[in-house]
């Protein structure tokens, strides 16, 4: 059994910075500049862990429209590069998300770059998205974790941004398949779209789901974190992933916005204080 998620984060909230990969080879926007991706990448790492994040997700959000399921081996290739370089850098761990929802690719690249984690959109259940019917597969993704990335962690999903349940359910049932069934170490709760806050009751839902059943199971908020309402959120979660805000004009996909970006461990500094 690998590390488990205090071993990786601690006791403490967490404040997770996402790096917005700018497009990678085979995808509509790349410029032909790998090394370029690579540079943007590992400069954010440098500001984000400057300001006080305690983790890093390398996300290729570039990449829209993104392939639903299954990536190109361009797209794992890519990112396990920018990966390996930032791990030269960063001293907080790393994880990856694959966009759409492409867990084994997660999974390959955090095995082999030596990350601790991978964030998993679709973990349990069946979804509409934008790129078409996404299902999950928790079998698959949980057997492959140990037998090529026994020391990474699974943050899933619950009712994930950007989709709808194929079958009507409801986030406090989601929260608990996705432990129960899927066996994540920890659960992510968004709002509606990327840069949009989950409520208040959302959280609570996950936090009262979870405690009834007996799991002592991380939350975090995984959209929409920002000055007005982190602290709000670090009081009802055990952490924040940050990605539009800490950008230019809080647009996702924007550089890495360094005054925005210490604002955010300011606030997270302070309420652990």
């Amino acid at each position: 059994m690998g590390p488990g998620y205090e071993d990786i984060f601690g006791r403490g909230k967490v404040l997770v910075g996402v790096i917005h990969l700018r497009a990678l080879p085979g995808s509509p926007g790349y410029q032909g500049d790998l090394a370029g991706v690579v540079t943007s990448a590992v400069e954010d790492a440098r500001i984000l862990t400057k300001s006080g994040f305690d983790a890093l997700v390398v996300e290729n959000y570039g990449d829209v429209p993104f392939l639903r399921d299954k990536v190109g081996p361009e797209t794992v290739a890519a990112m396990a590069i920018v990966a390996s370089e930032i791990k030269k850098v960063a001293t907080v761990p790393i994880g990856i998300n694959v966009l759409r929802n492409d867990a084994d690719a997660a999974l390959a690249i955090a095995g082999v770059c030596g990350c601790e984690f991978v964030r998993v959109n679709v973990l349990v259940g069946a979804f509409v998205t934008s790129e078409g019917l996404i299902e999950g597969r928790p079998g698959a993704v949980m057997r492959l974790r140990d037998r090529i990335a026994p020391g990474a962690l699974v943050l899933a999903d619950t009712m994930v941004k950007h989709a709808s349940p194929l079958a009507p359910t409801s986030l406090g049932q989601d929260v608990l398949d996705v432990v129960e069934r899927g066996r994540a170490d920890g659960v992510i709760v968004t709002g509606p779209r990327t840069g949009k806050p989950p409520s208040g009751d959302d959280l609570e839902t996950a936090r009262v789901s979870l405690k009834a059943a007996g799991l002592a199971v991380p939350i975090l908020v995984g959209s929409g974190a920002n000055p007005s309402n982190a602290e709000d959120f670090l009081r009802l979660s055990d952490g924040l992933i940050v990605g539009s805000y800490i950008r230019r004009h809080g647009r996702a996909g924007e550089d890495i916005d360094a005054e925005r970006a210490l604002e955010m461990g300011e606030i997270k500094k302070r309420f652990a204080a």
